[in-house]
């Protein structure tokens, strides 16, 4: 049974450890925060951009997932020496690499996003993410290690938090059956990578040497609008429709003052004001995955924010 080494345990990455161990695998999660080992999971903390730890941490690994991600803000300083240092450990201990990545790179395009289109964004964090992915397929055709990317829209389901446009601002909201504001356009079509489908498509993508050295995009359902998406969570949890109120350009400019978070949102802001569709014809139809059915998607989440709610009450 080969080492599987998951970098991250955000909800892309617990779910894909979780997701290995349910299937027999040796898995070790590193992630910064000290954790509890969990039966089919070793957890290890220690900081992924430390290059001499994360190589003895990773020693004996057939693969390693890199699902970690730094603090949105920070991307532009963070990234390259985490990437840098997962790299490393990927090459000293001629571990597969299986890179979790996202669209930024692409920038804004008119029509559905393929895999084949050029990454041309011209935005701070889009080009990080653009310059990440050309590295990795760089070092992989050079020969130093194998690689295969994943990349997912944004997060949709269980486990998703703060970090997610129809997460914590949204979904407690529906449970109470109050108003939601999101951002940008409530009725552009958008597209959402449900998370237990973006862990699939990475295990699948691992154990399928012919699809090593691409890029591959997450089979995600049929892009819908955040006003539908949150009328689709009223249905699931038996709740009437609650008002979706696009969050006041004023206010965010105001936000983005003290916040951070708000200023680095402006860049993507394009995502959410027009049609953002993700094409994923190419890894359904190569790795047989489809889309786990929307109403089992709506179900889960409602069901997993309903529990984790009632705990912290």
């Amino acid at each position: 049974m080969a080492l599987q080494v998951v970098i991250g345990f955000g909800p892309a990455g617990a779910a894909t450890a979780a997701l290995l161990a349910g299937r027999g695998e040796q898995v070790r999660v590193i992630s910064r925060s000290p954790k509890e080992d969990e039966p089919g999971l070793e957890h290890v903390a220690l900081d992924a951009a430390d290059q001499d730890a994360l190589v003895e941490a990773t020693e004996g690994a057939a693969a390693i997932y890199s699902c970690a991600s730094p603090p949105y803000p920070r991307w532009a300083t963070d990234w390259p020496p985490l990437q840098a240092s997962i790299c490393a450990a990927a090459e000293a201990n001629d571990a597969l690499l299986v890179s979790l990545g996202n669209l930024y790179g692409y920038g804004p395009v008119d029509g559905p996003l393929t895999e084949n289109l050029p990454l041309a964004a011209t935005g701070t964090k889009g080009r990080v993410r653009a310059l990440l992915s050309e590295q990795l397929h760089a070092m992989h055709d050079e020969g130093r290690f194998r690689m295969v990317e994943v990349r997912a829209s944004d997060f949709f389901g269980p486990g998703v938090t703060d970090g997610g446009h129809l997460a914590a601002r949204v979904v407690p909201n529906v449970l109470r059956e109050q108003k939601v504001q999101v951002f940008g356009d409530p009725d552009a079509p958008h597209s959402w990578s449900y998370i237990p489908d973006v862990a699939r498509t990475l295990v699948a993508a691992g154990r399928e040497e012919k699809a090593w050295g691409r890029t591959w995009h997450v089979p995600t359902g049929p892009p819908r609008s955040a006003r539908v998406m949150v009328a689709m969570l009223c249905e699931a949890a038996g709740v009437a429709p609650v008002a979706v109120q696009r969050l006041s350009p004023t206010l965010l400019r105001a936000g983005a003052l003290v916040s951070s978070m708000l200023r680095e949102l402006r860049e993507v802001r394009y995502q959410f004001d027009r049609p953002y569709v993700l094409d994923s014809r190419a890894a359904q139809e190569f790795f047989d995955i489809a889309p786990t059915k929307e109403k089992d998607q709506f179900a889960a989440t409602v069901a997993w924010w309903r529990d984790r709610l009632a705990t912290v009450s």
